[in-house]
């Protein structure tokens, strides 16, 4: 069953055909919120508000472990979680949408693994890619089919937030090659993979990270709003027309 986690933006989609509510126990806590079921285009679909409802959780404060535990033990096989990020990159800019196929994680302090305690088996995950390419095909492919350009390589650079990005953290990260820049991405990818969950980002640009493109000066808060209401109709497009094709983990 495909699962989607909405990140800032998304906080539903909207040719859900909602089911049922549910809120879900787990070894790790509670998730951000109640999973929400439903029908989208015939096929089961599983959503998950990141930051809960009304937005209240902050990206270093989200229980993670609980979120994606959550979504396995409720029958879900693949993750498309949707964030919201900064652009780094030239192709990468304000409006764009983009399916990166590698992360660098730049977090510190987050619950960042199952297998932390006596009671659980090490296990070191193969993370040379950390995105699934099967379920990233499947994006790639919905985006088409919705007719909904796209950016289908990059590179995630997860930070720590709340706080947004000084330009010289940015100029860092471009050198380290990450063409986008978000606060969600780690460590959601590596407890995907330790649960065996295929797992792939949508990422809809925002606005220009720190020093890039016009934002030399202050991030506009009111600019970065306006661009993901323009965007969110298309990221939920592709998602649609994902679940209507969806025969991963089927």
């Amino acid at each position: 069953m495909l699962a989607v986690i909405g990140g800032s933006g998304l906080v539903g989609l909207g040719q859900m055909k909602v089911t049922r509510r549910e809120i879900a126990r787990t070894p790790f806590g509670e998730p951000s919120g109640p999973l929400i079921f439903g029908q989208m285009n015939n096929a089961p679909v599983l959503f998950l508000a990141r930051h809960g409802p009304g937005h209240v959780l902050a990206p270093h404060r989200v229980n993670y472990r609980a979120n994606v535990w959550a979504l396995r033990q409720a029958g879900a096989t693949d993750i498309l979680a949707v964030a919201a990020v900064g652009g780094i990159a030239e192709n990468t800019g304000p409006g764009v949408i983009a399916v990166p196929d590698q992360i660098i994680d730049y977090t510190y302090g987050r619950e960042h693994t199952f297998c932390d305690g006596s009671d659980r088996t090490v296990v070191h995950i193969d993370f040379t890619k950390p995105y699934s390419d099967e379920l990233r095909d499947a994006i790639v492919a919905a985006a088409a089919l919705a007719s909904v350009s796209i950016v289908a390589t990059g590179v995630y650079g997860a930070t720590q937030g709340p706080r947004l990005e000084t330009a010289a953290e940015i100029t860092r990260m471009a050198r380290d090659g990450a063409t986008l820049v978000g606060m969600t991405g780690m460590p959601e990818a590596a407890l995907a993979r330790e649960l065996s969950l295929r797992y792939a980002h949508l990422c809809v640009t925002s606005n220009w990270a720190a020093g890039c493109g016009n934002s030399v000066n202050a991030i506009s808060h009111a600019a970065i709003d306006n661009t993901l209401d323009q965007s969110i109709g298309r990221v939920q497009e592709i998602i649609a027309a994902l679940a209507g094709t969806f025969k991963v983990g089927s």
